[in-house]
């Protein structure tokens, strides 16, 4: 073990039960002590009450999370080739589960080995979001990194695009904006090409990074199974299931938003598309509720996450339930619905019980046929929880 620069911080028992489960977090009250003071966004060893080696990360005092490690090897040096080499492991897993990264998720944070960052490729551009203070100042280095790494892959970049908004920066000690990272581009629209349909991403003021690559293979099995049906794409955002659901044959496909912006983006992408598709502009819930029995046989529900948070998972659960209640009454026999839970709180079981109830509820049985969660390139670490957010169920009703 090489000497160490870094100040220490010593953790509790429970802290060390978690980090060597896995999970690279450590919070306020799992501090025993502090080396002395320490700048937040530094690197800092943590060690157990016997003074041992239990990785390096960084340290934030404005955080709950007081530390988000970044390595357990006590040999790693954390200079420009650290960061380039965690890079190459990202991307060169992602070009072997991933059918190409012309559009693609790079970097999910801590499954990559990087807190708080997320990095998303449209076609030449990143789009990207820091919630670490500790990679926020280094953020230079890794992007220099990522550009580097992806050259040698054969990928140019024209440009970065920063979507900082999430009220988590400013608990972090950070401040929240958007704009372009050095280089300056006129637009921040980019038509992308998924599963060979079209779609306009406005990666400046669309959700998140602009558009949700990580329901890229659900919205094929969406497509397999819409030949000959009558479809309804609830919560349609930009279309994307409703457009799998065109490609896929169905006699009919409308589109549902309870938004006037998201109805009004989904209509263009039809139109990119060429493809004949109903819109309507009413909450799911209202819509759902005076729905005539049998006018749908295939029914897709992907909402927004219900819960961000533990102490609402209880509302958040009922009102899963209730929602997809409403589909299975309207649902004839033999019938399909396709559901989605974007929230790691909700989790798979207590989602799964409360389509279950559901069934119950509307007097119908459910016929699992499919169980998936987001596409690879958002992928699950065990021993860290929140890497699994996304349930996605094709149920049909028997």
């Amino acid at each position: 073990m090489q000497n160490r620069e870094y100040k220490k911080i010593y953790i509790t028992n429970k802290g060390e039960t978690e980090l060597k489960g896995g999970h690279p977090w450590i919070y306020e009250g799992e501090i025993k002590s502090i080396d002395g003071s320490i700048l937040d966004g530094s690197l800092v060893d943590v060690s157990d009450d016997k003074n041992k080696y239990l990785g390096t990360g960084f340290y934030n005092s404005n955080s709950k999370i007081r530390v988000r490690v970044i390595s357990r090897n006590a040999n790693d040096t954390f200079d420009e080739e650290f960061y380039k080499r965690r890079i190459s492991y990202a991307i060169d897993y992602r070009k072997n589960v991933m059918d190409n990264l012309d559009n693609a998720r790079l970097i999910f944070g801590e499954a990559d080995g990087f807190p708080g960052l997320t990095v998303d490729k449209f076609n030449n551009i990143l789009v990207t979001e820091v919630l670490c203070l500790g990679i926020e100042q280094r953020k230079d280095i890794i992007y220099n990194a990522l550009i580097e790494v992806l050259k040698e892959n054969g990928i140019e970049i024209d440009g970065i695009y920063e979507r900082n908004e999430s009220p988590i920066r400013e608990l972090e000690g950070m401040d929240k904006y958007k704009g372009w990272y050095k280089e300056t581009l006129e637009c921040t629209n980019t038509i992308i090409i998924e599963n060979d349909i079209k779609f306009n991403v406005d990666f400046e003021n669309g959700q998140k990074t602009g558009f949700f690559l990580d329901q890229k293979y659900n919205r094929l099995l969406v497509k397999k199974l819409a030949k000959n049906k009558k479809v309804l794409d609830c919560c349609t955002h930009t279309g994307a299931f409703a457009m799998n659901a065109y490609l896929g044959g169905a006699t009919s496909v409308t589109a549902l938003d309870i938004s006037e912006k998201a109805i009004e983006d989904s209509s263009n992408n039809f139109k990119l598309n060429n493809m004949k598709i109903n819109t309507v502009c009413d909450d799911a819930f209202k819509y759902l509720e005076k729905l005539a029995p049998k006018t749908y046989d295939f029914i897709i529900l992907d909402p927004p996450a219900f819960t961000k948070s533990r102490k609402t998972i209880s509302n958040a659960l009922k009102g899963y339930k209730e929602l997809n209640y409403l589909v299975l009454k309207a649902l004839p026999r033999g019938g399909y619905l396709a559901t989605a839970s974007c929230s790691h709180f909700a989790t798979e079981e207590m989602f799964k019980h409360e389509i279950y109830e559901a069934g119950l509820q509307a007097g119908v049985t459910l016929r699992l046929i499919s169980a998936t969660g987001p596409s690879p390139d958002h992928p699950e670490v065990l021993g860290i929880p929140e890497t699994k957010y996304l349930k996605f169920f094709i149920f049909q009703v028997v």
